[in-house]
């Protein structure tokens, strides 16, 4: 088990395409426990996730994971993780018990403890009954618990799961994460998280990394990010447009959905100079709280401030799979422009 401090650390992480720069300078210092990947498209996530995992080299700088140089030592460092890709990874044709045995095999594994294993896992994930079903005839569900039964079966010190609830019903989202929750507070692991699903991300993680063309935009525990832009929320009955336009004249910074507007808190005087504008223009003010921000909120503003105008992460997060297997250009073998 690994005692350092950080289970991933890198110092000036470059990783080029040509002219493309798919990581630029990245410094990061992940903590044991529980962090979510988040970034626009092409932000270089999964260039970051092939890179520490020693898929692929990187340009310049230098990386660990857990301990391990991830120029030198990829095959160390993989069979220290357990990797759950978004993509299509499995074999329709096998049953559940050998692909998950096979997975064990691969990561040097005796056959016989790996189809002990497999059995022990595969209930874990909820596929104790199915385990010998072929996985062809699986629900989308079904393949992500597979996948999930196959990144732990050499029970990792770090899981990396990418997207693992994306396109998942209610139900088996619901599992998903629950499992991975499980996995982190009971199993004494560590997991990064990538996934465009802001509540998913937040019931399972307490920590963020956002990446942004390739470099940190930010990074830190959840709670403490979501507490450097507090907001007041009000709901507004009537000459809501002229409060609005009031409100961003007098220097304030507004988000408005309908008759409810939340303005930055800037300083104590903040509440006050709210209904002195409402009383200004005639708008009455039926409810003023202040508003308990979530992570897709803390993801918007972060995104405002670099200049992009999105009214959801959706619209930034979600994209094919094939654009998230490389974050280099088309022409080079990428998926992004």
């Amino acid at each position: 088990m690994f005692n350092g401090d950080y289970i991933i650390e890198t110092s000036d992480l470059c990783k080029s395409y040509g002219p493309h720069m798919a990581l630029e300078n990245l410094n990061l210092k992940v903590k044991h426990g529980s962090t979510g990947l988040l970034g626009p498209n092409g932000a270089g996530k999964s260039t970051f996730l092939k890179t520490i995992l020693g898929l692929i080299q990187a340009s310049s700088g230098t990386g660990h994971v857990l301990g391990h140089d991830i120029r030198t030592e990829g095959t160390a460092i993989r069979s220290r993780i357990g990797y759950m890709p978004e993509y299509e990874a499995l074999n329709p044709d096998m049953e559940a018990i050998h692909q998950v045995k096979y997975s064990g095999e691969l990561l040097g594994m005796n056959p016989i403890v790996a189809m002990s294993r497999a059995h022990e896992v595969l209930h874990y994930v909820g596929l104790g009954e199915q385990r010998y079903r072929n996985i062809g005839s699986f629900s989308t569900g079904m393949k992500q618990a597979t996948k999930l039964a196959c990144s732990i079966i050499h029970d990792p010190e770090l899981i990396i799961a990418d997207e693992p609830s994306n396109g998942l019903d209610s139900v088996s989202r619901e599992f998903m994460i629950s499992t991975l929750k499980n996995t982190v507070e009971n199993g004494n692991r560590s997991v990064i998280m990538a996934s465009h699903l802001m509540d998913d991300v937040e019931r399972v993680c307490d920590n963020i990394v956002l990446l942004h063309k390739g470099k940190l935009a930010a990074q830190g525990r959840i709670e403490d990010l979501k507490g450097i832009d507090r907001e007041i929320e009000i709901h507004v009955w009537g000459m809501a447009n002229k409060l609005e336009d009031t409100l961003r004249s007098n220097g304030m910074k507004v988000r408005r959905e309908g008759r409810i507007m939340r303005i930055l808190h800037q300083d104590e005087d903040t509440t006050s100079k709210i209904l002195l504008c409402a009383s200004e223009v005639g708008a009455q003010i039926r409810r003023m709280h202040e508003y308990e921000a979530s992570l897709e909120d803390l993801f918007l503003v972060i995104m405002e401030n670099l200049g992009y105008e999105v009214k959801s992460s959706e619209d930034l997060l979600s994209s094919p799979v094939e654009a998230r297997q490389i974050d280099a250009p088309k022409s080079m073998g990428g998926g992004s422009d």
